[in-house]
């Protein structure tokens, strides 16, 4: 037989409407500017919701679809089969009036078991004689029910996800599956490189997006052939792991706990959250490397970080020095910008302050009497007036900065001598501030005297509590007129400007305050001990109020920036930490993020702008769980021991003994030569790296050390939260670039946040949490929250645009799993529907199809070349949409309600069946390797109910190596103006239908008799080729001269109807339809479209109307049964008497050659 199975004509996909089966309208997020603070608002913001597509209406006396559960055979390869099913496929694709035999009159749906007795499938395959409708009189078993090919099949309609996923997934491991793939697939090594998440704590709806979001990429990359290895990490260091073993201790046990207990009761908790994460991401279906993941608590990997950090140092990249960093007194180390979150809410307490003039600069003092040293005109004292929203920095000021292009003006309150100097595009704002703005006139502080900014420089001024003087200097850009006074209180050793400034001037950052956030000596006695973010910052405003520095004290809502982990704020400090200096290498960071393809496109924009302004990475922590900084200090001077004999020594050390040796190993043996002979000057550092560090060598460690990775190349592609460009995309963008001049990866991929279906955050105490196991699993209350399974997880993934945040609930999940339940059960009809079929000996060659196969085919074709160009630009929701608009629209709706009668009524070697069944065959098989991507566990359970037949039914003993569905792609669409119009005029002719039916001119369409005329000479002769033979069924089937299988290619089963007539005008339709009917202006074909009732007499095994359905006396369900008379159209009563014919010979123990 031809092989036409790998080389499917394709066709344009039929104008489906998809916004039917998902709504497309993603709500805008509105975002507002509140004092320098972004707020998404979630207003309009929708999930995509699944709508439901309605089938075309029918009778109640059209019945329904049964699908018998397959004879028990061996299951294939080694995976268990389901339990058959004895359920009614109730929401399958309604069937056609032929198939009157499957209209089973099962009131219960009964459970599944075992495969049921011939008694039992007599009862299941019961239909009704005169139809479901009303008055059609007594039910009673249809008689031919016997006769009818039947649907079978052991892929169940529920899909027991709780029990049949596990059962799958264990299948896959012992096939070797991911490993298999990885060593035989004839394509190029594929590498999506996992960021890895904290060994800390229960896996959220976040870390489900994400690894799934994954997990369809490494699937398609898979069938597609590519070579895909995925090995997942785990960040297991760092502050958060450190604090949940804190917390899970006594206060007393937490006294006694040294540095290396600590440590090894981290490692201990840290690998326990990886097993408990590592079983959840598995039961989302994720494959991978999972027995060999990447843990940054690996030596090797410890090893590789330190090579990374050694480079870097020989580079010029690594310093220590003493600078302001976001400290966390709660946790008491310094913190990365990456560790740092901006929660709203947060109020400051803001001042105005004003500085006491003790000295004016030139240009100062030009504009004061006796040159400033009577003060200001009218004899009063000079100030220089800042605003700042962290009094508590004030012990810490060393200058006041000014910008050297503004305007400055002096100017007087009018109920005091004093003078203030402030901007003067601020001296509104100031005087509102001040209470010395007239609403009424507008008027407010009095101007004297304008002076630019680069005047007022060395003027010098007394600290209000110290009475040490300082000086004027010149700032930078960052001092605007936006708010505040436009001069800024400056203090080097609390802020990043600030102490730029300062080093401009060889100012001391000054900072006292203390690890824990409290004031030290140096702050004086009356603060010393003081909270700087409570009691102290009260304390500092009441003492300048004391002295009259205090102009005006507020609250002032704004931006701050809090512990991520202790949710408590941080503060500026300046210590003795380690540093990467970025200057050397910014230009060529930013270089490399224009190499690098970045999805959404907004991605390199904010990851450049970022980078462009970022400072020095401050990599010291003041932690024990961590990797060490792997530096020595020289005992009596502090001068740090770091170089490339130390950094190459200690890897090795790391590499054989795990960073513990740092705290288990003494001094000389940590010394490499020449340096061991004298250890004792010698002290080991206490600081450990940045677990932003850790995560960013993963290039280092992971890729570049695991065999048939991309050593030394970028990978494919990076995927995280959109947070994570300030993150790890930018650590390991920094860490690559500074020691190979490279990006790490060649594309980013970033997804949004998950809200709940209002669009707000989850959290414990607005109890709107949902676990992605409670979906798999179900809740305590399975009522409440049933077990959907992994695939309705994966599936709402498949469905929501990632490329914004996201929404999930009880109701979207609902909603997804609507759309699941679509998809099995057509899958199910479709493999139920080749329960008898073999390719090998049953195949029709793909020349003598009939045309609606052919088109069919085409179709086909078309959607797995647009699924691919989804799956290659990651829009996911795209290839949810096209499967299930095929699926629902063109399948069920069209194409498998339209083939129920050659498929149920034919004989079982029937050409027009055996066509039918190698389409759907194609179908299948593609549908399900079009699906296993997005749904692994469904397309696997395909895969493994599809009938065997000639050397076995698959290539593989996994869908996962099959291989992509090819060859169909490169053939031209068949006839598809001719089809999409069929299509067209179906739907007119449905509605017309539907109107008669409403007036009970008819029930079942089969009942109908339609007739059309079309306008359009092409069209006409389009419907006539589809009309090859008006007798009303042949008797037995034939190839005509043009290929095409009679009864097949013909409208009167397109139409689900019993007779077709094509008039010659529009008032021929009109008499033969004198009430049903649309004009040509009304309907979307253009032709004039009427019902009338069907001439003729009801068959009763297919149900269909016609004028040579006669009489036929014999004993269909039983040979013993005395004989009855029945009415049978012609290839009804041939149907039958082979049936007869079979049964006899089996009775007899002998064969036919009946075909």
């Amino acid at each position: 037989m031809q092989q036409w199975t790998a080389a499917v004509l394709p066709g344009l996909f039929c104008s489906v409407l998809i916004s039917l089966i998902f709504s497309a309208d993603i709500g805008k997020a509105d975002v507002t500017e509140r004092d320098g603070c972004s707020r998404r608002s979630t207003e309009g913001l929708q999930h995509r919701t699944i709508r439901r597509i309605q089938s075309p209406k029918r009778s109640a006396d059209e019945p329904p679809c049964f699908i018998a559960p397959a004879a028990t055979r061996p299951p294939p390869v080694a995976l268990r089969r389901r339990v058959p099913s004895r359920h009614m496929l109730s929401t399958a694709p309604p069937p056609p009036p032929a198939a009157a035999a499957a209209s089973a009159a099962v009131a219960e749906k009964a459970p599944e078991q075992t495969a049921p007795t011939s008694s039992e499938q007599k009862t299941a395959t019961a239909g009704k004689k005169g139809g479901r409708g009303k008055g059609k009189g007594k039910e009673e078993e249809n008689p031919f029910s016997d006769s009818i090919n039947l649907p079978q099949t052991t892929f169940t309609q529920r899909a027991n996800a709780v029990t049949r996923e596990p059962e799958l997934q264990a299948f896959w491991a012992e096939q070797r599956v991911y490993e298999r793939q990885a060593e035989s697939n004839p394509g190029e090594v594929f590498v999506l490189h996992d960021g890895p998440p904290y060994a800390n704590g229960e896996l959220h709806m976040g870390h489900a997006l994400n690894k799934i979001l994954k997990d369809f990429i490494n699937r398609y990359q898979s069938l597609r052939g590519r070579k895909v290895r995925y090995v997942p990490g785990w960040d297991c260091h760092g502050l958060p792991i450190e604090l949940a073993v804190l917390k899970s201790m006594k206060s007393s046990e937490r006294q006694q706990l040294t540095p290396l207990d600590l440590r090894r009761k981290a490692a201990s908790f840290a690998l326990s959250q990886v097993d408990k994460q590592r079983d959840s991401f598995k039961r989302y279906g994720v494959m991978g490397e999972w027995e060999k993941p990447y843990l940054t608590l690996d030596p090797e990997y410890e090893a590789a970080q330190i090579d990374i950090l050694g480079k870097m140092l020989l580079k010029g990249h690594v310093y220590k020095g003493k600078k302001p960093v976001h400290w966390s007194p709660s946790s008491q180390t310094a913190l990365a910008e990456a560790e740092l979150e901006y929660p709203d809410g947060h109020v400051s307490k803001s001042i105005y302050a004003s500085f006491k003039v003790t000295s004016p600069s030139d240009g100062l003092a030009r504009l004061l009497p006796d040159g400033g040293g009577g003060g200001g005109s009218g004899g009063g004292d000079v100030g220089v007036a800042v605003w700042t929203t962290t009094p508590w920095t004030i012990p810490g000021n060393m200058a006041v900065a000014v910008n050297p292009e503004l305007q400055y003006a002096l100017v007087r309150r009018p109920d005091s001598d004093a003078v203030l100097i402030v901007a003067k595009d601020l001296v509104k704002e100031v005087s509102k501030a001040l209470g010395a703005l007239d609403e009424l006139t507008g008027e407010g502080l009095e101007v004297l005297a304008t002076i630019k900014g680069e005047d007022l420089v060395d003027t010098q001024y007394e600290h209000p509590l110290y009475g040490r003087v300082s000086r004027v200097v010149a700032g930078g850009d960052y001092i605007t007129t936006d708010t505040g006074t436009g001069l800024v209180h400056t203090a080097p050793g609390h802020g990043q400007e600030d102490f730029e400034t300062g080093q401009k001037y060889g100012l001391e950052p000054l900072s006292p305050v203390d690890n824990y956030g409290r004031f030290t000596a140096e702050a004086g006695e009356r603060f010393e001990g003081l909270s700087v973010l409570k009691e102290g910052n009260e304390a500092i405003i009441q003492a300048l109020d004391e002295c009259g520095s205090l102009l005006k004290a507020e609250d002032y809502p704004h931006r701050y920036p809090y512990d991520w982990r202790t949710k408590k704020p941080t503060i500026f400090r300046a210590t003795e930490q380690w540093f990467i200096s970025v200057d050397a290498f910014r230009e060529a960071a930013l270089a490399a993020i224009d190499e690098v393809r970045w999805i959404p496109e907004m991605g390199k924009t904010r990851i450049a702008s970022m980078t462009s302004s970022r400072s020095d990475w401050c990599i010291s922590r003041q932690r024990s769980w961590g990797v060490p900084i792997p530096v020595f200090y020289q005992a009596h001077t502090n001068e740090p021991l770091i170089n490339n004999s130390t950094i190459t020594h200690i890897k090795e050390v790391f590499r054989q003994h795990g960073t513990d040796a740092w705290w288990t190993m003494d001094t000389q043996q940590l010394l490499p030569e020449p340096y061991r002979s004298e250890w004792s000057l010698w002290v080991r550092g206490n600081d450990t790296i940045d677990v932003w560090f850790d995560s960013g060598s993963s290039w280092a460690g992971v890729v570049n050390t695991r065999d048939n990775l991309r050593h030394d190349n970028p990978v494919e592609l990076y995927l995280e939260g959109s947070d994570q460009h300030r993150g790890w995309f930018q650590s390991s963008l920094l860490t690559s670039v500074a020691v190979r001049g490279a990006p790490p990866y060649q594309t980013v991929l970033t997804h949004g946040f998950v809200l709940d279906e209002k669009g707000y955050k989850m959290s414990k105490s607005l109890g709107n949490v949902l676990s992605p196991l409670t979906i798999i699993e179900g809740g305590s209350d399975k009522k409440k929250q049933p077990a959907y399974g992994a695939d309705v997880l994966r599936l709402w993934v498949a469905t929501v645009d990632y490329s914004s945040d996201v929404l999930v609930g009880g109701t979207i999940i609902k909603q997804v799993f609507d759309a699941y339940r679509k998809l099995r059960n057509t899958a199910r009809f479709l493999i139920g529907n080749i329960h008898d079929f073999d390719k090998e000996q049953d195949g029709v060659a793909y020349e003598d199809l009939p045309e609606v196969d052919k088109w069919v085919l085409g179709k086909t074709a078309s959607l797995i070349r647009r699924v691919r160009e989804a799956y290659e630009s990651y829009q996911f929701y795209r290839v949810t949409q096209e499967l299930l608009a095929f699926s629902n629209q063109l399948l069920s709706n069209f194409y498998l309600d339209v083939s129920k009668d050659r498929l149920y009524i034919s004989t079982p070697n029937d050409r027009r069946r055996r066509a039918c069944q190698s389409v759907i065959r194609v179908v299948t098989e593609a549908f399900a390797l079009l699906l296993a991507p997005l749904l692994p566990h469904m397309a696997e359970d395909i895969w493994q109910n599809l009938p065997h037949d000639g050397e076995g039914v698959r290539r593989s003993g996994s869908v996962f190596e099959a291989g992509w569905p090819s060859g169909a792609e490169a053939s031209p669409p068949f006839r598809e103006d001719k089809w999409d119009l069929v299509m067209t005029l179906r739907d007119d002719v449905n509605k017309v239908i539907e109107s008669a039916r409403t007036a009970k001119l008819v029930g079942a369409n089969s009942e109908a008799a339609v007739h059309i005329h079309c306008p359009d000479p092409q069209t006409t002769s389009w419907l006539r080729e589809l009309l090859p033979d008006q007798s009303p069924l042949l008797a037995t089937t034939t190839t005509t001269t043009d290929g095409r299988i009679s009864a097949v290619d013909d409208l009167r089963f397109l139409f689900l109807t019993s007779q077709v007539h094509l008039a010659d005008s529009p008032g021929a339709v009109e008499g033969s339809c004198p009430e049903f009917r649309l004009s040509a202006e009304q309907t979307g074909s253009g032709c004039t479209v009427g019902v009338s009732k069907a001439v003729g007499t009801k068959c009763e095994r297919c149900w269909m109307w016609g004028e040579d359905v006669s009489e036929w006396q014999g004993s269909p369900r039983s040979q013993d049964d005395p004989p009855s008379r029945h009415s049978l159209c012609p290839r009804c009563r041939a149907a039958v008497e082979q049936f007869l014919d079979r049964r006899r010979a089996r009775a007899e123990g002998g064969r036919t050659n009946q075909p």
